[in-house]
């Protein structure tokens, strides 16, 4: 009997392909006939124009020690990525291998339409132990097998703007030494309180704060953060001690209603309400947290390290990093987030596809991808490449790696239903956010509606 988890995956894929989805999802995409011109190219797609050209030079290296193979590299913003590539698996066009992430890695592993590579000859060999700790093993499935070679990897940290910490008279010591806790904020409230000014020159921490009327920020506003909080509250919760599931992969209970959680996200959104934290309404698409700091109106942004050379290029503006805060369970936490390639269950060049994810999981690759500053490659002379070309342009990456060698990092929540799960969480934590919604009325009425789609698996 299928599970109800497979139905919704089902339902999911009818929605968009309708019948010809059920084809997919029974694993019987139609076999045609494979033309020379497939045998000879590997068709791989990435959705980061940024990384495009480092990829590219993989390809050229690649092509070199296999004669007779040609990669086509196809990139897609990532607004259109996963709409096209799940049309793609429905029409049997899909690439042969792409760059697939941790959120999606469910729902495409329920529909069959995945690889495991460690049953492929060139892809077998490919170990947790040859990556950063923690990125191999986001990519084992429920039966045990391999759907993903790693290839990349981020953290969270501050970034924030010297000239404004200088003249608050904040040392960048000061900022690497900062703790917070649900009861007063600590010393990193007390920092992003007297890092905001109001329109006559108070700070937050000063008598006569207007804060409804503020310059400039504390902290920079990143949305409100949809169902892992990556870049907003995550290194808080997390800090905290808290878990986003009952399992550390493949959990089937949700914890959002937990008072650690409860109590860590009152405290975040409540830096809004006293004038610390940018309001919601600060953030869009081109008003991001980098472009708050290079317009003066936040004097501190949390944000991702693919961010790095975003901030570090700001004109005019002279950007510094530091660690995210200590919390309550006496130590620092950062979710650490990472891509891999994965090949297409019915690739049209299955042998290449495997020989192609092998060389981009390989350090050979990694070092290139490093080489061009954009992320940090998976393995670790890929990182090590990385940092030393960010350390030629000026650019101290400390804040970034220090988790890692520290193994302060979390992963990202491997489950099901992660679509259904952001569909619920995003409009919560920002009615929270918005209007000041009940944080225990929203979050116990939502971790309910979540748990729930994993009771249906038990009852199917």
């Amino acid at each position: 009997m299928a599970t109800a988890r497979n139905l919704r995956a089902l339902r999911g894929a009818v929605a968009l392909g309708g019948a010809a989805a059920l084809t997919l999802a029974a694993g019987c995409a139609p076999q045609g006939s494979t033309s020379v011109s497939a045998q000879r190219t590997v068709s791989y797609w990435l959705w980061d124009a940024n990384q495009l050209p480092a990829y590219q030079g993989c390809a050229r290296d690649f092509e070199k020690k296999n004669p007779g193979l040609d990669v086509k590299i196809t990139q897609v913003g990532w607004d259109d990525y996963w709409t096209k590539l799940t049309a793609a698996f429905i029409a049997d066009t899909a690439p042969d291998v792409f760059t697939d992430h941790v959120s999606k890695f469910a729902q495409f592993a329920d529909l069959g339409v995945l690889a495991p590579l460690d049953e492929l000859p060139a892809t077998k060999g490919i170990k947790n132990a040859d990556y950063q700790p923690g990125l191999g093993a986001s990519w084992i499935g429920r039966d045990g097998h391999r759907y993903g070679a790693p290839k990349d990897w981020d953290t969270v940290a501050l970034f924030y703007n010297k000239k404004m910490t200088k003249a608050a008279g904040v040392s960048a010591q000061d900022l690497n030494s900062l703790a917070w806790n649900p009861r007063d904020g600590g010393t990193f409230e007390k920092t992003i309180a007297h890092l905001t000014v109001d329109r006559n020159g108070v700070r937050g921490d000063e008598p006569g704060f207007d804060k409804h009327h503020v310059r400039t920020y504390g902290l920079a506003t990143n949305d409100a953060g949809h169902a892992d909080g990556q870049t907003q509250w995550s290194p808080f919760t997390g800090s905290a001690g808290w878990h986003y599931t009952n399992k550390r992969q493949w959990g089937d209970h949700y914890n959002y209603d937990q008072p650690v959680f409860k109590n860590a996200i009152r405290w975040y959104f409540g830096l809004a309400k006293k004038g610390y934290l940018a309001p919601f309404t600060d953030f869009s698409e081109s008003n991001g947290p980098e472009v708050q700091l290079g317009s003066g109106r936040a004097a501190i942004a949390m944000h991702g390290s693919w961010m790095i050379s975003t901030f570090a290029g700001l004109k005019g503006i002279d950007v510094g990093t530091a660690l995210t805060p200590v919390g309550p369970s006496g130590h620092r936490a950062t979710m650490m987030n990472g891509l891999a390639d994965s090949i297409s269950k019915h690739a049209k060049n299955k042998e290449g596809a495997q020989k192609w994810v092998a060389y981009l999981a390989s350090s050979a690759c990694q070092k290139t991808v490093g080489e061009h500053r954009v992320v940090f490659p998976a393995t670790k002379a890929g990182t090590a490449a990385a940092v030393a070309a960010y350390k030629k342009e000026g650019i101290d990456t400390t804040a970034f790696t220090k988790p890692v060698a520290d193994r302060t990092t979390f992963p990202f929540p491997v489950t099901d239903y992660a679509a259904d799960i952001d569909a619920l969480m995003s409009p919560a934590i920002q009615d929270i956010y918005a209007n000041g919604a009940s944080v225990s009325g929203v979050l116990d009425r939502t971790n309910e509606q979540i748990n729930f789609l994993f009771d249906q698996d038990d009852h199917s």
